[in-house]
């Protein structure tokens, strides 16, 4: 089916590399129109050139309140309203707790939780105009079931979870549905620190044919259907979901 996306005017977050530029991808091949958000701007130029009147490039730095507010009215601007947000930036750092520095603790809730705070708090009066609108997170299996080296991105991904739950709720008399998307293995470089953290490739192969199903990785390109199903009216029944993409690890 073509053009399920046709008419949605999306702001994605972090949509140059992995999972979040196979989500770009999808969203334009099914007739959205596309504002990505992202601090890397020559990627970001590429990204816009490669889809041309369908992507417009936004940089900002998701650990500034200033470049947030001001990129969300930028996009509006240029979308005509925004009735789809997804939100896919996120960062992770791996390690002992004991041995975990408070900064990078804070660095990673400012851009996997504070700044998608931040997102929706000033995307709300675009959202709300629309009268029928979807806010789409990326949470992570990690958000459902840590495991070693993983406590501040699985507390962070906890608390996406948490959000989706309770905007799901307050925002359902505006017509805005909020659900997130949780992901388990996915081969792509984002998951090199806890990689490295396990002791390299090997290890992590070794996790993964004893502890999923499916016995392998995802590709980004397996997890940006179920983007595109909450971004599109067919999943209109669909808000406070937290779905697993994670070949059977967890259910």
């Amino acid at each position: 089916m073509a053009n399920r996306l046709s008419g949605k005017c999306v702001l994605l977050t972090g949509g140059v590399a992995n999972i979040g530029f196979s989500i770009l991808d999808s969203f334009v091949s099914e007739g959205a129109t596309v504002a990505v958000v992202d601090i890397d701007e020559q990627r970001g130029l590429e990204v816009q050139n490669r889809y041309p009147g369908a992507v417009k490039f936004f940089r900002a730095d998701l650990t500034q309140e200033s470049d947030i507010q001001e990129v969300v009215k930028s996009a509006a601007g240029w979308l005509g309203g925004i009735n789809t947000l997804c939100l896919n930036a996120g960062i992770q750092l791996s390690g002992n707790v004991e041995d975990f520095d408070s900064a990078a603790w804070d660095k990673v809730f400012s851009i996997n939780v504070r700044a998608n705070f931040l997102f929706i708090k000033e995307s709300l009066i675009y959202l709300r105009e629309a009268k029928k609108s979807s806010v789409v997170l990326m949470s992570s299996l990690a958000g459902k079931r840590g495991g070693p080296g993983l406590s501040c991105y699985s507390a962070s991904k906890a608390a996406i979870i948490g959000l989706t739950n309770s905007l799901a709720i307050e925002l359902a008399k505006d017509g805005v549905r909020v659900n997130a998307v949780c992901p388990g293995w996915i081969d792509t470089p984002f998951n090199q620190p806890i990689i490295d953290f396990m002791g390299g490739k090997g290890k992590q192969d070794s996790v993964v044919q004893a502890n999923i199903p499916l016995g392998r990785q995802a590709t980004p390109d397996e997890v940006a259907p179920l983007f595109v199903y909450l971004a599109s009216d067919e999943s209109s029944y669909v808000t406070a979901q937290a779905i697993n993409v994670c070949g059977g690890a967890y259910n």
